[in-house]
């Protein structure tokens, strides 16, 4: 296998974190939790406004909906780019200069005069999320290992699980007095707080002699090596098409549930909460579960759940049988199967490479966002109604399972290690 990048050691790793104080440390969670929260409010608090936008610049709901899928291609893209950058240049730099280039397209955004400018700016959204998410993840391996990883990462974890919830509540709150482009103002404002304490709240935590040497192509030849492990590529790829269901709900659903089903812009933020409740549940059923089975036994059963309620939403949605009820019961189940299934096929991807576990993580991540990204169009495609969301969040999850049965092969993979399992999972 090909060596990963000379790296030297970081000098007593974990011990920076160890010796805080509680005050200190309590500091850091709310920095670095707010790097984390600025991902899922970026994507999702504009959710409500997209029937608005199309209306307002003379656009089609499918040309809306592929802003969203800009957003998760820039985060794709930035995971893999900021990911070595951060390793080799260190924290600051990147994070501060990928949060300054978000607060710049959020403002644009304000300007827009069309969709396809929202759309490349929504890009460089995406990139500038993606500094703060890699490298809030990165600060925590920087300063803790064992234990103390596993709390702070089931913390930051929490946030990613809360800010969906009230990202579209937030949305429609700020719709009520203002238009969509309110939206991105709030994400420019929260973007200069988030800079100014990151500036002055969060110190290099990656010292020189511990940053990575070898250049561009010793970082290249790591994800080759990683590309070349066929289970890894596999686990990989059925967090992305889980992914993908997951984004088909949250691209369609905007206009599933008030241009199809009436809803207003205040009870489709409920709506869309009540579903990201599942999701979160399920992420914390899922630690309890692990004390009892195996994360391959759980990734198999939580797939086999999401494609069956996929599969009974897409009877719902072409039937019109029990109307939204129907349709958001069947959602619920499977936004809490991919709440089970996504936390435990990344544990086992990257249990598999802890010797180059940053360019796996980046790489895992991208895919997620990136095979997501495809999702959103798809619906947009087929019609943006809730069979189109249907078809594809059945698909996904389908296109889940038969890779974990083909590609990955559950047989075949070794037992994991509790403390990759409990990291993973919270």
């Amino acid at each position: 296998m090909t060596s990963a990048p000379t790296r030297t050691e970081a000098p007593a790793a974990g011990s920076s974190g160890d010796v805080m104080s509680t005050a200190r440390r309590l500091r850091l969670v709310l920095v670095l939790g707010s790097l984390t929260a600025i991902g899922p409010l970026t994507i999702d608090m504009y959710l409500p406004a997209l029937p608005e936008i199309a209306v307002d610049l003379h656009t089609t709901s499918a040309a809306v909906q592929l802003t969203l899928t800009g957003t998760l291609a820039g985060l794709a893209v930035g995971q893999l780019l900021i990911g070595p950058l951060s390793d080799a240049v260190g924290r600051r730099k990147p994070l501060l200069a990928g949060v300054a280039l978000h607060i710049v397209a959020s403002v644009l955004c304000v300007l827009a005069p069309s969709i396809g400018v929202i759309g490349v700016l929504r890009v460089l959204q995406g990139l500038g999320v993606a500094a703060a998410s890699v490298v809030a993840m990165a600060v925590v391996r920087d300063l803790f290992d064992g234990a103390a990883f596993a709390r702070l990462f089931s913390r930051l974890m929490l946030v990613v699980g809360v800010a969906p919830v009230l990202a579209p509540t937030l949305g429609s709150g700020l719709l009520r007095w203002s238009d969509w482009r309110g939206v991105f103002i709030a994400l420019a404002a929260f973007g200069l707080i988030l800079i100014t304490v990151a500036a002055f709240g969060l110190p290099e935590t990656l010292p020189p002699a511990a940053r990575q040497r070898g250049g561009v192509l010793a970082t290249a030849r790591v994800y080759g090596s990683l590309l070349r492990d066929r289970t890894f590529v596999g686990l990989v790829l059925v967090t992305g098409l889980a992914m993908a269901a997951l984004f088909a709900y949250v691209s369609g659903s905007s206009f599933v549930f008030q241009e199809q089903y009436g809803l207003d812009e205040q009870q489709f933020g409920i709506a869309f909460g009540a579903g990201a409740i599942g999701l979160i549940a399920a992420t914390q059923l899922n630690v309890r579960l692990l004390n009892r089975y195996s994360p391959q036994r759980i990734l198999i059963a939580a797939l086999g759940l999401g494609t069956v309620a996929g599969l009974v939403l897409t009877a719902f949605a072409v039937t019109d049988f029990g109307g939204l009820p129907a349709v958001l019961a069947s959602l619920w189940v499977v936004l809490f199967a991919a709440g089970l299934a996504m936390p435990n096929a990344p544990a086992l991807a990257l249990s598999r490479h802890g010797e180059s576990a940053g360019t796996a993580a980046a790489m895992l991540g991208a895919v997620q966002f990136g095979v997501g990204a495809l999702s959103a169009p798809l619906v947009g495609a087929l019609g943006t109604g809730v069979v189109a969301m249907a078809v594809v969040v059945a698909g996904g999850m389908i296109a889940a399972v038969a890779v974990l049965f083909v590609v990955v092969r559950p047989a075949q993979l070794g037992d994991l290690a509790p403390s990759a399992v409990t990291v993973a999972a919270h």
